[in-house]
């Protein structure tokens, strides 16, 4: 019911009492005329009923009344008692609330009911709430991607990203590095990647070799050229394909002592880490690294744009699948249920408990604010209407009882 309903019906109640105790002095003034100028006896009983009604509505409109103002605008000592105790109210109303309804016997049964699980996972199982779900996350993320300032990101990810360089120790990442090839026998491949290559290379090069012998040794080249240069590309081949062959080949095995040579330089010499530090300082600077970064946030940002419109890209579709994933875990992971509720459960317990007081103090301090006029007219409309019943039971009840003392006495004492 609105305001303005509530106001109409508590008018309306307020006539209905009024009209009724106006009803009782007409009638009494009427049987008082006529008592003047008639004996019959029913007259007085009349009479007896309409003045009682009369005393019980007066009385009862000063008991209602009371509350919430002062009776015809006289300054009766204990009334308009709303405005006059409302901060009082206030505390009182505050405390009996806490005290009633706030306390753990009062709460915990009916927190315990709670299936908040049961409430997600049915608005989960529409397709409609998923779409939305997806649609709400997916701007969440846009919203939050694109009111980001590009020159802040940057700025941010060059500053730890040259931190982060910074504090590498260059000659340990560099010897971990080379102690991992030696481990994985990574050397082996690159020499088996690299031995193929370097043959077709030579074998491809005969007329190289040759122009350079005749330019070296012309009169060799010219009785025996082409015979000295095919000797050479055999016997480098040759020798390719021993090493490629045998894997204790000299050769492997002092590329093998070359690099762990290599790495106790680079983890104790100085000069190679001056060295390392120098290529990083010289290749990474911040400017360069500014303009990394920049380049990287550009591609990220222009990356997920593309995805967040594009309905069937790899993240439209992850966001779709972790969702129905959600939904199955809601619908069929008892042991999730339970921990979910479980801790909602506890979260709101605990939270209740805690604010108790502060429930308290809202509820004194809203009324407290509150004008006393504007309190006792709010609780007027909301009551005023069943305390106007108050008067016309005043009145009905008080005409039967001035009713009965009037026979009592009429049968007594006539």
């Amino acid at each position: 019911m609105t305001e303005q309903e509530k106001k109409k019906s508590l008018q309306k109640h307020k006539a209905i009492a009024t009209g009724l105790f106006l009803l009782m002095a007409c009638i009494y003034f009427l049987m008082v005329y006529l008592g003047l100028h008639s004996n019959r006896k029913w007259i007085g009983y009349v009479e007896a009923f309409s003045e009682a009604a009369m005393v019980g509505a007066l009385a009862d409109w000063f008991a209602v009344t009371a509350l919430f103002r002062y009776p015809l605008g006289l300054k009766i000592p204990h009334t308009n008692l709303i405005e006059n105790s409302k901060n009082a109210i206030g505390d009182n109303l505050g405390q009996f609330v806490t005290e009633n309804f706030l306390t753990p016997s009062t709460i915990r049964p009916y927190i315990e009911k709670l299936e908040v699980v049961k409430y997600a996972s049915d608005w989960l199982n529409k397709t409609q709430n998923q779409e939305l779900l997806q649609k709400e996350l997916i701007l969440f993320v846009k919203k939050i991607l694109n009111d980001l300032d590009d020159k802040t990101v940057v700025d941010f990810m060059t500053v730890k990203g040259y931190e982060i360089l910074q504090q590498f120790n260059l000659s340990e990442l560099v010897s971990s590095g080379l102690e991992y090839v030696l481990e994985k026998g990574k050397h082996d491949d690159f020499l088996e990647y690299i031995i193929p290559k370097v043959k077709n290379y030579i074998q491809e090069s005969d007329i190289i070799i040759k122009d350079k012998i005749n330019e070296k040794h012309p009169v060799i080249s010219f009785f025996a050229g082409k015979k000295i240069s095919k000797g050479v590309i055999d016997g480098i081949i040759s020798f390719l394909d021993e090493i490629e062959t045998d894997r204790n080949h000299p050769i492997r095995i002092n590329l093998e002592n070359k690099i762990k040579e290599s790495i106790t330089d680079i983890k104790n010499s100085p000069e190679w880490k001056q060295k390392l530090e120098g290529i990083r300082d010289e290749f990474i600077t911040k400017e360069k690294l500014i303009d990394y970064a920049s380049d990287f946030w550009s591609s990220i940002k222009q990356n997920l744009n593309d995805s967040f419109d594009n309905h069937n890209s790899t993240l439209q579709v992850y966001v779709h699948n972790n969702i129905l994933k959600l939904r199955d875990n809601l619908n069929n992971n008892q042991e999730m249920i339970d921990k979910i509720n479980g801790w909602i459960r506890h979260f709101i317990y605990r939270m209740i408990l805690k604010n108790v007081k502060e429930v308290e103090e809202l509820i004194s301090g809203t009324i407290d604010k509150w004008e006393g006029k504007e309190l006792s007219e709010k609780l007027e409309l909301e009551v005023g209407k069943d305390l106007q019943f108050i008067r016309i039971n005043g009145t009905l009840v008080g005409g039967l009882v001035g009713l009965v003392i009037y026979a009592i006495t009429h049968l007594i004492f006539h």
